[in-house]
């Protein structure tokens, strides 16, 4: 009986391993309920259709609209190249106004109130030397050299490397291998285009015609090759020939053309792979010609007008925290990344649209910017006393108190807010500032009222800035910052509509 019980057991148990393994290598179509209606997911919701008609140009369109904003701190220098060659000048050629910049300096805010110095080199083939002149009680220096992408690579004069004492600054390309010379601050560009932008200060005993002749006894640029021998240096002036001096970046087709060649001369960094991939499906691949068919031109041309507009737009509206004086509608113009740079890299992404807002409306910062405490201050009004936009065809006025926590000057300068730059006016005015009180008129309180406008209130042409009917874009700078503006006891009255 007792074999008999184990022998059922035994026959049990086995039964029952030969069913559990058949149900777990049984296919689960075998075992699950049959579907019914097809596979879960795999393609979009039924009745849903394609957006738009022509997939193709849709993401021609997209990709070039967002190699614009990728591309635009390197279209700006491209665009200062130009400018240069306009005027005659070539790599380690030296253009230096004699006189503050006029409408005829079309480039973005600039200032009107002391004289530009700028040049480039291409690296391509041989290092270069910047020579900058110690600072003196006639003038100094202060400006970046910068890379193809507009991040500071060097900040001179007072502020910089050589802390005013002057020097040699060895320029090098990407991937430079050889022997560095003695006596230069070496600089490691990571860049084949380097350009500088100086602004050349008068000192207590000099003037602006001391800071221009300045800048020629002492600024020379050169290969490293003639650092033995240095060539005489080759400057341009474009002031007494009232030269054009177009810098502006272009917002058509020729956009596209400059992309290609600016990946086609520099180095891919690691952070544009994907970018890179994304040219290449619009016709920019290094290596290769720029040939668009006719639907990836169409594409382009509208992607590159809706970049400029979409930047305009974003930067009509500052956030917040640019918010100068809590109970003003002033903003800081000056935008750095999280890192207190202008490079907009981070260990886990690029912000290229920020770094794109930021270069649309100024170029040329420094390496570091302190938010609390700048060297000098750029204060911008997107709103008038009450809120509403500045608008082309109206009257401003704005009073600027006596005393200005200034070390060097303030200025009020205005430009056209569809372009950044000077508006071209027959009194060549582009702003008014500290230089200008003994020509303006004077309120009882030793304040200045400063207007903007299409015409002159009467009496007052003196303290006008014409508007030529285009809608402004106003900038007040504050050069040398002190200890009242830090603190906020300093504060400006809004701009005021007159009519």
């Amino acid at each position: 009986m007792k074999k008999k019980l184990v022998l059922l057991l035994s026959i049990f148990l086995l039964v029952n391993m030969v069913e559990r393994t058949t149900a777990e290598e049984a296919p689960m179509s075998l075992s699950a309920k049959a579907p019914t209606v097809g596979p879960v997911g795999g393609q979009p919701a039924k009745g849903t259709k394609q957006s738009v008609k022509d997939l193709d140009y849709q993401v021609k369109y997209q990709r070039a609209f967002e190699a614009i904003l990728w591309g635009t701190p390197a279209l700006d220098i491209y665009a200062f190249i130009k400018a240069n060659n306009a005027v005659g000048a070539q790599s380690n050629d030296i253009v230096a106004f004699s006189k503050p910049a006029t409408e005829r300096i079309e480039a973005l805010t600039p200032n009107n109130q002391v004289p530009y110095t700028t040049g480039y080199s291409d690296l391509s083939k041989e290092p270069a030397v910047l020579e900058i002149p110690a600072a003196t009680e006639i003038a100094s220096f202060f400006g970046q050299v910068v890379g193809t992408w507009q991040t500071t690579v060097a900040d001179v004069g007072p502020p910089g490397l050589d802390k005013g004492k002057g020097g040699k600054y060895l320029l090098l390309p990407p991937g430079y291998n050889q022997p560095i010379p003695e006596g230069y601050y070496v600089i490691e560009t990571g860049s084949t285009i380097v350009y500088f932008a100086f602004r050349a200060l008068p000192g207590p005993k000099g003037n602006l015609e001391e800071a221009a002749q300045y800048v020629r006894n002492g600024v020379k640029l050169y290969p490293l090759s003639q650092a033995a021998n240095p060539p005489k240096q080759k400057f341009i002036d474009p002031s007494p020939e009232q030269l054009r001096f177009p810098t502006l970046p272009a917002y058509d087709i020729t956009a596209f053309e400059t992309l290609h060649k600016i990946i086609s001369a520099e180095p891919t960094l690691h952070r544009d792979k994907v970018m890179m991939d994304m040219l290449a499906s619009i016709g920019i691949e290094k290596g290769k010609p720029f040939n668009p068919d006719a639907k990836t031109k169409k594409a382009m041309e509208a992607a590159v007008v809706d970049a400029y507009y979409y930047m305009l737009q974003r930067n009509a509206h500052p956030h917040e925290k640019y918010r100068i004086w809590e109970n003003r509608h002033y903003y800081d113009i000056i935008w750095p990344d999280n890192n207190g740079e202008f490079n907009f890299e981070y260990p886990d992404t690029l912000s290229y649209t920020d770094r794109a807002l930021t270069y649309f409306q100024v170029t040329f910062f420094p390496q570091k910017w302190d938010s609390d405490r700048p060297i000098n201050a750029y204060i911008t009004p997107k709103f008038d006393k009450d809120g509403n936009p500045l608008l082309a065809g109206k009257t401003y006025k704005v009073t600027i108190p006596k005393s200005v926590p200034a070390k060097f000057f303030w200025a009020v300068n205005m430009y056209d807010d569809a372009t950044g730059a000077f508006i071209y006016n027959p009194l060549v005015r582009a702003g008014l500032s500290s230089f200008d009180r003994e020509t303006m008129k004077i309120n009882a309180d030793e304040s200045v009222t400063i207007y903007i406008g299409p015409k002159a209130p009467k009496g007052l042409e003196s303290n006008w800035i014409p508007t030529e009917g285009k809608k402004p874009f106003m900038l007040i700078r504050i050069y040398g910052a002190e200890e009242a503006y830090y603190n906020r006891s300093f504060v400006l009255d809004d701009f005021e509509l007159v009519k």
